[in-house]
């Protein structure tokens, strides 16, 4: 059990939802966002910060020995609001965990770092990154700044590129990039229990009947998933048109963000 696990983003979707499930992991919760995170249980601790505030940031990470970051910008934006999060933010909380005793952390990256492979095309962690936009960037600088702070200041990071992690899936394309809530947990938990981590990139993905992505370099790490989508297939094709083959969302494996642009 860690003393303390810091948790960004923690008013966001899935912060909300880890926020109950990775208590038994620290004596501890620092829960972090920049809107109201509601009442502090027993356990945890409750910051306002802005990413983008260096300071702010540094004192943030002090006294935490892990870090999930699920802080920033989860959405295709203009750029002011992704670099101020997604790229300030993440440079502040790597030079802060390298000044804090080197936590280990979860970066939560995207399957929008490598949005513009297509979807009959089976990928593992090697591959060259594709960003389908600016958003897709910005992942890919997280992990270009995660392997750097790993490569010359020793701090260990888990680069979990995200599928669709969401109570369920909601169409075709989410069939094959569901990540459920219980398997989410598991990733994380053996994320902090490995004796050694380094940074890997891991495909966060259930055990879904169609895949894109290939964990089979990381499967050292022990992470399962043991949920499939294809329990809400039927629900899914009663409920939802098909998109035609040439639609971006048939053909990419980042859906329609290869088709968004916010200036």
């Amino acid at each position: 059990m860690m003393n303390r696990l810091l948790i960004t983003g923690a008013a966001g979707g899935l912060g909300v939802e880890m926020r109950k499930r990775l208590a038994p992991l620290a004596k501890t919760l620092r829960l972090s966002d920049i809107v109201d995170l509601g009442t502090a249980g027993a356990n945890e601790e409750l910051v306002i910060c802005d990413l983008g505030n260096r300071a702010a940031v540094a004192d943030l990470v002090q006294g935490c020995d892990g870090i999930v970051h699920f802080g920033g910008v989860s959405t295709e934006q203009p750029w002011d609001p992704i670099a101020n999060a997604n790229i300030q933010g993440v440079f502040n909380l790597y030079e802060a965990a390298r000044l804090h005793g080197k936590p280990r952390i979860l970066f939560a990256s995207s399957n929008h770092a490598t949005g513009f492979y297509r979807q009959d095309h089976r990928i593992d962690n090697t591959v060259y990154p594709r960003p389908d936009g600016l958003y897709g960037v910005s992942k890919v600088f997280g992990e270009a700044m995660a392997h750097m702070y790993h490569d010359k200041f020793g701090i260990e990071t888990a680069i979990v590129r995200i599928g669709s992690s969401f109570p369920e899936p909601w169409d075709y394309r989410s069939l094959a990039s569901w990540l459920s809530y219980s398997d989410f947990q598991t990733l994380i938990t053996r994320i902090f229990e490995v004796p050694e981590l380094g940074c890997p990139i891991i495909y966060g993905a259930s055990a879904n009947a169609t895949t894109w992505w290939d964990n089979s370099n990381t499967a050292w790490l022990g992470w399962s998933p043991k949920d499939s989508s294809e329990q809400f297939r039927a629900k899914i094709e009663a409920t939802v048109e098909k998109p035609a083959d040439d639609e971006a969302v048939s053909v990419w494996q980042g859906g329609v963000f290869t088709t968004i642009h916010k200036e």
